[in-house]
C-alpha cells in the first residue's frame, strides 16, 4: 500500500524508508512536490533537497512543527 504523500506538501513529516541498499532509515522532510511515484523534499536530517521513492516510504507521519515558515 502506497502512502498519500500529497496532503502534506509544504508541511514537516517524519519518515521511515528503505535506501537502494536496504538500510531503514527515519528522516524528517519537508514535502515540496510529489510525482510520478516520487517525493521532492527538503531533508531535514541530511540537510539537503532530496527525492524519495514513494514505495520506499514504509510510514509517514506529520510533525507538532507542521507547516514551514
Amino acid at each position: 500500500m502506497l502512502i498519500n504523500l500529497e496532503k502534506y506538501t509544504g508541511k514537516i513529516v517524519d519518515i521511515i524508508y528503505i535506501g537502494q541498499d536496504g538500510k531503514i532509515t527515519q528522516r524528517r522532510i519537508t514535502v515540496r512536490s510529489v510525482d510520478a511515484g516520487t517525493v521532492c523534499a527538503w531533508c531535514h536530517t541530511r540537510r539537503a533537497p532530496r527525492i524519495f521513492r514513494i514505495d520506499s516510504i514504509l510510514a509517514a507521519m506529520p510533525t507538532k512543527e507542521g507547516i514551514t515558515a
